[in-house]
């Protein structure tokens, strides 16, 4: 899209909003990036430090192309075929928002229709995996809906679908909800048929809720032997309508969490694995610090200070966006979904809320394993590298994965599986001990 901004064309900026952004945000800028891949790069703008791809898959607009390829990468644990992404993308104009969500609503509806004729039939496992893909489908709509009914209603719609599915497909699995702050967060307990087989705690990130870590990594760390809770933090899913929005000090609902796996699961302290990625990956490096009932913490990518990303994504937004005809509606809506999940009023109001969000590696002393794609951007890289370094946990591992493994972009979007064998190898290790 000629003269939008979105994430791609950020990255133009990147030179000097970055600069820009150190001094928003009180931090100084990351100098990680190789020059000469700058200039090697220019021309696809895929050199911003927040980068999350380092490829074009199928969409201009950074945005769409994410999402599109985690509905490809979904694809092997029970999402859309890659045939039926590709045919829902043919029907989506790059870079609006309109477009993508009246298709992949559309995708939802044509998949219910047959997951209800299948269950009529008495074709149970058929119409559970229909319906699987009913999910994914209402998931993706809501990405770039507006805030508001068509937001909530596809929302809802994807619940429903998920919930059908689970029991249908044979999974032990058991929602349950955690009570917090005088609410509750909602989450999925999976049992491993051995009850005494650790507990993996999988957390998704800023655009993510519980229901889709399933697809990402739960299906492949349940099959590797291990009992998994999927949940939702505050800020996370829709949790947004009952006033919830992200914290500083994730420990706590956490802790919360971890309280009601004991309780009411039997999970054992000692045999209790946590996983974060995107966003989750800076809840998981607070959380290692102070959660002394985790046997190890797992992130991917480790992000011990997001207020320095987000605060180089929206200075170089707002250069562009001001040299430029506009935000793509995806974007646009995007942000404006990011700013309801961390109850922030703007784009400033947000990095005040976030100031605070920081890890201290000082803390962390139990055994941590950090994941990072070689194609993400050098923000990314940078407190990658710096947080596997200043750790004192004497067993730590640093994985990077470049184009080869399929895995370099933004939590393992393209090679899934990949990021689930790390953690579960790792995990294996871990618990031998």
């Amino acid at each position: 899209m000629t003269g939008t901004v979105n994430r791609r064309s950020l990255m133009l900026a990147a030179g000097g909003a970055v600069a820009a952004a150190g001094s928003l945000v009180g931090v100084a800028p990351a100098a990680h990036a190789d020059p000469a891949a700058t200039a090697a790069t220019a021309d696809n703008g895929r050199n911003f430090a927040g980068a999350r791809l380092a490829s074009k898959y199928r969409f201009d607009d950074a945005d769409m192309d994410l999402f599109f390829l985690i509905s490809l990468g979904w694809g092997d644990t029970g999402g859309l075929s890659i045939g039926e992404a590709w045919n829902v993308a043919a029907t989506i104009r790059d870079g609006d928002a309109e477009s993508w969500v009246n298709a992949f609503r559309a995708s939802g509806d044509r998949q219910t229709k047959l997951a209800d004729e299948w269950k009529a039939a008495g074709w149970t496992r058929q119409s559970a995996q229909a319906r699987m893909k009913a999910f994914v489908s209402y998931r993706h709509a809501w990405q770039f809906a507006p805030v508001g009914p068509i937001f909530v209603d596809s929302y809802a719609r994807h619940k429903a679908a998920f919930r059908a599915a689970l029991p249908d497909l044979g999974l032990p699995a058991t929602f349950f909800d955690t009570p917090y702050a005088g609410k509750t967060l909602p989450g999925v307990f999976i049992q491993n048929a051995n009850r005494n087989a650790p507990v993996a705690l999988l957390l998704g990130g800023a655009d993510t809720c519980f229901e889709e870590i399933y697809l990402t990594v739960g299906r492949n760390v349940f099959d590797s032997g291990y009992s998994v809770a999927m949940v939702d933090l505050p800020g996370q899913g829709i949790t947004m309508m009952d006033g919830f929005h992200w914290e500083a000090e994730p420990e706590k609902p956490i802790g919360a969490i971890i309280d009601v796996l004991i309780q009411r699961f039997r999970a054992r302290a000692g045999r209790i694995a946590l996983l974060g990625y995107s966003l989750g990956g800076y809840w998981a490096c607070r959380a290692a610090g102070y959660e002394k009932r985790l046997a190890t913490a797992m992130a991917s990518t480790p992000l011990p200070n997001p207020p320095r990303l987000f605060g180089s994504m929206l200075n170089a937004q707002n250069e562009l966006a001001a040299q430029a005809t506009g935000r793509s509606s995806a974007t646009r809506r995007n942000l404006e979904t990011i700013l309801w999940k961390a109850g922030a009023a703007n784009q400033q109001d947000l990095l005040v809320k976030m100031a605070n969000f920081v890890a201290d590696p000082a803390l962390v002393t139990m055994p941590f394993l950090s994941i990072v794609g070689a194609g993400e951007g050098a923000g990314f890289q940078s407190q990658s590298d710096q947080w596997h370094a200043q750790i004192r946990s004497p067993l730590k591992r640093l994985v990077r994965l470049d184009a080869t493994t399929g895995g370099d972009a933004h939590c393992q979007a393209g090679n899934r599986l990949r990021m689930a064998q790390e953690m579960c190898g790792w995990m294996d290790q871990i618990f031998r001990a």
